[in-house]
């Protein structure tokens, strides 16, 4: 990607008119999926520790925000067989995290922790735990479920209605707000010759009542050094903005352009003022990925070798089996598309898969495809090559460090998560030399100044007691 705000080679506060802005950086781990090229040999495992404690030593050293890692609850299927390509197999997200909490001193420890089918006393106390564990670094991306492909690994099983998902979700996290908040600091005295252990044996006391959650009890883990985990949310629907405006610490984004960066980052933080916060309560940090080269036409061509590893024959006709819904086996992926229409219905071969909602009308995106392929002269496995690519940042390191640095002060975002398409290794060469330009820039931290993720992110620390009191008078 070149540069869109083309120009100096640093973005000023004289040629804006305002203050340069800080960039917030993290780096997501990956699964085994399309994304990552598993079979390179400098791949690793991602299921050893060492491949965890390598990223997440790598993203410290260069001073980021935070590690992020996602979790899927069921293992994506195709046909109903496992897709080879989209396999997580990765441990516990808790049980990484708390590793990682011993290996590194500074870097926040971001997990994906599902609100449909987990209850929130046992999450709450999970995220206290990591928060104590880390010494204040843990931050919870809050998601929903939408499919019973899902829920069938659950008791419950089945699923909830886009609307439902949502209010279980914003009760979920009011309700393991109030299990933090029973702890409001300093409770715990521990005077060995009074003998008085705790200031206000009320301490962790909690009730809540509620159409999805009917609980009340001891909350049995004290208040932890942020009070709460870092809130993070990742939705794009209305719904998903909405939540996030009202109740999220920063939102995940997959917007890539910088028109609609823009357009993104205005819409959700002009969300902010009804419920009673300012712009910077919330933090928009989009998904990237990067490719670096020792000029921009070297790493052009490397980024398109990536590509070709990330999308080979057989995963692009798997992937357009999410659309039409048929088996193309048959078809070969460097020809043209099938001549043959989708098949809709709410049985579908991508069960499971975000491909569902993507593509709610299978008809509409066959045209659309069709008829850019033919403009285009696209191949089956060069169309999808085209559609799947997400924000990527291409060139040199100076490239690539002048257009990060252009969309976070032309407020598209507020800085990115970088996923790498080599784990571990695959951040060594960005920490060595973009991070150093930035730094040269005076757009990111040369070193951490707080011990807290909520320091690194510029985010307050939570008062427990006057959300008490906020609640006691709201009720």
């Amino acid at each position: 990607m070149s540069n869109p705000l083309a120009g100096s080679p640093a973005t000023s506060k004289a040629a804006t008119g305002k203050p340069l802005k800080q960039i917030h950086l993290a780096a997501h781990f990956p699964g085994v999926n399309n994304t990552t090229v598993w079979s390179d040999p400098r791949a690793g495992s991602h299921i050893e520790f060492s491949s965890f404690a390598h990223f997440a030593r790598t993203a410290e050293r260069a001073k980021f925000d935070f590690l992020f890692l996602a979790e899927g609850l069921r293992l994506r299927e195709q046909g109903g067989h496992i897709h080879d390509l989209d396999v997580v197999g990765r441990p516990d997200t808790f049980t990484v995290l708390a590793a990682l909490a011993a290996v590194t001193e500074r870097i926040g420890l971001t997990g994906t922790i599902n609100s449909t089918f987990n209850e929130p006393y046992e999450v709450a106390r999970q995220f206290a735990g990591l928060d104590h564990l880390s010494g204040g670094r843990a931050a919870w991306n809050v998601v929903t479920s939408w499919d019973a492909f899902t829920g069938e690994n659950f008791r419950r099983g089945g699923f909830l209605p886009q609307d439902q998902r949502y209010a279980r979700a914003e009760e979920f996290l009011a309700t393991a707000t109030e299990l933090f908040d029973s702890w409001h600091g300093g409770d715990i005295v521990a005077d060995q010759e009074s003998g008085t252990f705790l200031k206000d044996a009320a301490a962790g006391a909690f009730v809540h009542r509620g159409d999805h959650f009917d609980i009340a009890g001891r909350f049995n883990v004290p208040r932890s050094p942020q009070g709460r985990p870092v809130i993070f949310q990742a939705g794009d629907s209305d719904e998903g903005r909405e939540f996030a405006a009202s109740s999220a610490d920063a939102i995940f984004s997959r917007h890539s352009t910088l028109d609609a960066g823009r357009e993104f980052y205005a819409d959700v933080k002009g969300r902010l003022a009804r419920h009673g916060r300012t712009h910077d309560q919330l933090l928009i940090l989009p998904a990237a990925t990067f490719v670096l080269g020792d000029t921009d036409a070297q790493a052009r061509e490397l980024a398109h070798e990536v590509r070709l590893q990330q999308v080979s024959g057989r995963t692009a006709i798997a992937y357009l089996e999410h659309v039409w819904n048929r088996d193309l086996s048959g078809y070969d992926p460097d020809g043209p598309l099938p001549d043959i229409d989708p098949e809709p219905g709410e049985n579908t071969v991508a069960l499971g898969r975000a491909s569902v909602r993507m593509f709610r009308d299978p008809l509409a995106v066959a045209k659309q495809w069709r008829e850019r392929a033919a403009a285009e002269n696209l191949s089956i496995r060069e169309l999808v090559i085209e559609t799947t690519g997400r924000q990527s940042f291409i060139g040199s390191p100076a490239t690539v460090a002048e257009t990060i640095d252009a969309f976070v002060q032309a407020d598209a975002a507020d800085g990115f998560i970088l996923v790498p398409h080599i784990t571990p290794g695959g951040l060594d060469d960005f920490a060595d030399t973009v991070v150093p330009l930035l730094q040269e820039r005076g757009v990111f931290r040369d070193d951490y100044t707080g011990t807290t993720l909520r320091d690194h992110l510029g985010l307050a620390h939570p008062d427990a007691g006057a959300e008490a009191r906020r609640r006691r008078a709201a009720s």
